[in-house]
């Protein structure tokens, strides 16, 4: 379970890395192409008007604008009909408005045991064949290119990015692990394989880094197997390849710091991991989650400061909370992003249980579940959630009457047996947020990974 869990944690934090643009770079390859593809070539492309639509497009999508992203992808596939990247880029720009919509694109969803059992959400169809089809037609686009020059280094780069894509989907929308798990051996081949052609095309080791990271991180004795298939990664040298790609890729820089800030929270090196998150929030305005990112990252940071530094910890949960304040204020404008209220509440409401202020939680958690049109799934988290707060505060007759109200709503992520449970005893917070943002695991789990 820990590996779903870190595996889907992964995916949810790069949520914008497989929608990277190809690293554009003229190589050895390019001259090997057979003759009737150079013949082909003699005809112009407009490779500056491609990556001024792809910019647009990409700035739009990282500041949750998915409308205005995919009128800049479709115009792509219409003015470039043969290349892959309009396609995958608006594939990639529906699975984060799919996720976005249901209140997924926030990592600590994903430390959440429940979120890999039940599965009574359903997919929209029509959504899931719109999906599909793009998916589908970049990779038909990708192996038509390939045919005619099998070094093509942007076809395996965009090959590589569609089966990422397609396990993000498995694993976060479908909540398809085992099917996650092939596509994304199988966009790792294909950035492999990219690289050995040129070892300078630095994008594609987002991918590269995320598996290392990924598989370095297994418990020892799953480790140990996959060594033994030959499977083998490192935390230590998947962080510094994103570090790398970070400082020196060409389009996925902002990927490889988005991934950061999800690793470096699991290897509770909370400033670094706010340092990103802070600084492509100030790079895309409109971006809330990332905002959200760096305000979980100070409270992870206060929480450890707390033992030993009580007045670092308040100065850094104060600066948490500032986050938390800023993004429920009102809006002024006709550009001033539409911030998911009941979202903000609820990730308010638990970063003040874990800095042990049930009755300030109790009343954000509160607050979440009666925004008006809050989304279905996040009023059944809320609803937990301030029925535990309540439990903490001392108030148990009111924390029972919301788990009733629990157990009366569609089961989310489990939500059913965890009301049950609070229901027999009073919630007790077992689990700090530094456990949450490091998955989990057991001490000695955690001490078989140090080598690495």
């Amino acid at each position: 379970m820990n590996f779903k869990r870190l595996l889907a944690t992964m995916l949810a934090t790069a949520a914008v890395a497989t929608a990277a643009p190809a690293q554009v770079k003229k190589t050895k390859a390019a001259a090997a192409a057979p003759a009737a593809e150079r013949e082909a070539a003699a005809v112009p492309f407009d490779q500056k008007r491609l990556d001024a639509m792809r910019a647009e497009g990409f700035d739009a999508l990282y500041n949750l604008d998915y409308e205005a992203a995919r009128r800049h992808f479709r115009e792509i596939t219409t003015v470039f009909p043969d290349h892959p990247a309009g396609y995958e880029l608006l594939a990639a720009s529906l699975w984060l408005k799919t996720l976005n919509e249901s209140r997924r694109l926030q990592a600590s969803l994903y430390n959440n045991e429940g979120f890999y059992k039940e599965k009574d959400d359903q997919v929209d169809p029509e959504v899931q064949t719109v999906f599909r089809d793009l998916t589908r037609k970049t990779k038909e686009l990708c192996e038509a290119r390939l045919r005619g020059n099998p070094k093509d280094t942007d076809a395996l780069y965009y090959l590589g990015a569609v089966e990422g894509l397609k396990a993000a989907w498995g694993s976060m929308v479908e909540r398809s692990f085992m099917s996650a798990m092939t596509n994304g051996k199988d966009s790792v081949g294909h950035h492999r394989d990219l690289l050995k052609i040129d070892p300078t095309y630095t994008d594609a080791k987002v991918t590269i880094g995320m598996y290392d990271y990924v598989v370095g991180a297994l418990p020892p004795i799953v480790k140990l197997g996959a060594t033994v298939i030959g499977y083998r990664g490192s935390k230590k040298r998947g962080i510094a390849t994103l570090e790398e790609v970070a400082r020196e890729g060409h389009y996925a820089r902002d990927d490889a710091k988005t991934l950061l800030i999800a690793l470096l929270k699991r290897e509770r090196r909370y400033r670094e991991a706010y340092n990103y998150a802070s600084e492509l929030a100030a790079k895309y305005p409109r971006n809330y989650l990332l905002k959200m990112e760096a305000a979980d990252a100070l409270v992870s940071q206060a929480e450890e400061e707390r033992a030993t530094n009580p007045e670092a910890a308040k100065k850094t949960e104060a600066e948490a909370f500032a986050v938390f304040d800023s993004l429920l204020a009102p809006a002024h404008g006709p550009n001033a992003p539409k911030v998911p209220l009941d979202l903000v509440h609820y990730n308010y409401g638990d970063a003040l249980l874990v800095a042990g202020q049930p009755e300030r939680a109790a009343k954000e958690l509160a607050a979440a579940a009666a925004v008006p049109g809050a989304e279905a799934s996040m009023v059944t988290r809320a609803r937990l959630r301030h029925a535990q707060a309540l439990d903490l505060a001392g108030r148990r007759e009111e924390a029972v009457k919301q788990y009733e109200a629990v157990l009366a709503r569609p089961n989310v992520y489990d939500s059913h047996e965890d009301a049950k449970r609070g229901l027999k005893e009073p919630y007790k917070l077992t689990r700090n947020k530094v456990s949450e943002n490091a998955g989990g695991e057991e001490t000695s789990e955690a001490k078989g990974q140090q080598a690495n």
